[in-house]
């Protein structure tokens, strides 16, 4: 309980902090972060938790399931379809230059095998608007700019899941259990991508019938309702329930729009709860000693994995898309090590590979260095930026708001804490 009392703690403090943290470098992400760091074992001594506590797998688990969910209701198939020429290049090109040039300089500074080095390339590729939302939710900053990082980051972390389940299993003990391994991971995709599509389909159906409707207070938990079936049933079927909950939350949102609109509300906060949740968490396991534990050598990969493979992969990714300099290089500096890095890499941690402890001491560190570099340098770049009238209705589509200010307020700065928004 004591955690439990830590998080509502740290809650009720981000939420008095939230109007501050719109404005300038605070974050509510980091306070969690820093929350937890602060309760665990390496300081106050009021939690205990280790990388395989059960809490710890369980908590990312339902987070990230969230996370996927409400982000995929949010991808809006005929927008995709007009503006996806500058993502695609980003996330076909960007994305893979991101994980070779990872794997390149932790290879050779950090001083794992090859296949480990990719691992790490893979599971550090995700970004994540949760860290920079003052760049995707003010209008000041141009809407191209806006709809390239929503949908990358929005879209990477499904596209990255099965290289990193892939690899987890080519950096198994022996090539014959890899085998095993690589059939089994393509079976749990398959499965999750049909629970994914069908589930929603055969509650749309339901919905339809004559004798069914759901109230309109009620409404909202259809959805909710579903994301919850189709987790147990993830489980129960060993279906990977992260690539179903991003399809399925695309489908329910394209098939019933109403259902979607009535959820959004709940099922914004429900996702940001979850992953409040998981930063306190992951945020109790960054102890003084993990950070002993990473080399000189795991440092500097660190560093450069945030100031030199993210920015020139992407920058090389968007030659000849007609960006202004200064658009490029804010689009190249934010690649936050994303939330679905944190449970990549609590996979990698509880798979048991040779080299998997200090492939995920230098994740963590890199997360938590991405977390406190991006979250602190979102607002002041905002700013840099200065409204452009022609710019003002976003091609992405109006924001989520923040609150009943920005009802009345439709300048007001997004929350620091939202989620993609693909629309």
């Amino acid at each position: 309980m004591v955690l439990v009392a830590v998080f509502g703690v740290a809650l009720l403090i981000a939420v008095l902090l939230s109007g501050l943290a719109a404005r300038t470098v605070l974050s509510t992400s980091l306070l969690f972060l820093l929350g937890g760091a602060l309760v665990s074992d390496g300081f106050l001594g009021l939690v205990h938790i280790t990388a395989d506590s059960e809490i710890v797998a369980v908590t990312a688990d339902l987070a990230l399931f969230a996370v996927l969910f409400t982000d995929g209701m949010h991808v809006s198939f005929p927008k995709l379809r007009e503006n996806w020429k500058n993502p695609a290049r980003a996330l076909g090109l960007g994305m893979p230059l991101a994980m070779a040039g990872m794997a390149l300089i932790t290879h050779y500074l950090a001083g794992l095998d090859w296949t480990t080095s990719f691992l790490v390339g893979a599971v550090l590729a995700p970004t994540d608007p949760v860290f920079a939302s003052a760049i995707v939710g003010r209008k000041e900053v141009p809407a191209r700019l806006r709809q390239l990082l929503n949908v990358e980051s929005g879209i990477n972390d499904g596209l990255a899941l099965p290289v990193v389940l892939l690899l987890i299993a080519a950096a198994g003990p022996t090539s014959k259990h890899a085998e095993a391994s690589l059939s089994m991971i393509s079976l749990e995709l398959a499965l999750g991508l049909l629970s994914g599509v069908a589930l929603p389909l055969a509650v749309a159906a339901l919905v339809r019938l004559r004798l069914l409707g759901a109230e309109p207070k009620l409404q909202p938990l259809l959805a909710l309702a579903t994301g919850i079936i189709l987790y147990g049933l993830c489980h129960l079927t060993h279906a990977n329930p992260y690539l179903a909950a991003f399809s399925a939350g695309a489908v329910l949102a394209s098939v019933s729009p109403q259902d979607k609109t009535a959820f959004e509300p709940l099922g914004e906060s429900l996702a940001e709860l979850a992953k409040f949740a998981a930063l306190l968490v992951f945020g109790a396991l960054l102890t003084p000693q993990l950070f002993g534990d990473l080399s000189l050598g795991g440092y500097a990969a660190v560093i450069l994995a945030i100031v030199l493979i993210r920015p020139a992969s992407l920058l090389v990714s968007l030659i000849g898309t007609g960006f202004e300099r200064r658009q490029k290089l804010v689009a190249a500096w934010f690649g936050p090590k994303g939330f679905a890095s944190v449970v990549y890499g609590l996979l990698v941690l509880q798979a048991g590979i040779p080299q998997g402890q200090q492939a995920y001491t230098l994740i963590a560190v890199c997360i938590a260095f991405s977390i406190i570099a991006h979250s602190s340098t979102d607002v002041p770049i905002a700013r840099l930026f200065h409204v452009d009238e022609t710019d003002a209705p976003s091609a992405t589509g109006p924001q989520r708001a923040a609150g009943p200010e920005a009802a009345s307020n439709p300048s007001a700065p997004a929350p620091r804490s939202g989620t993609a928004v693909i629309q």
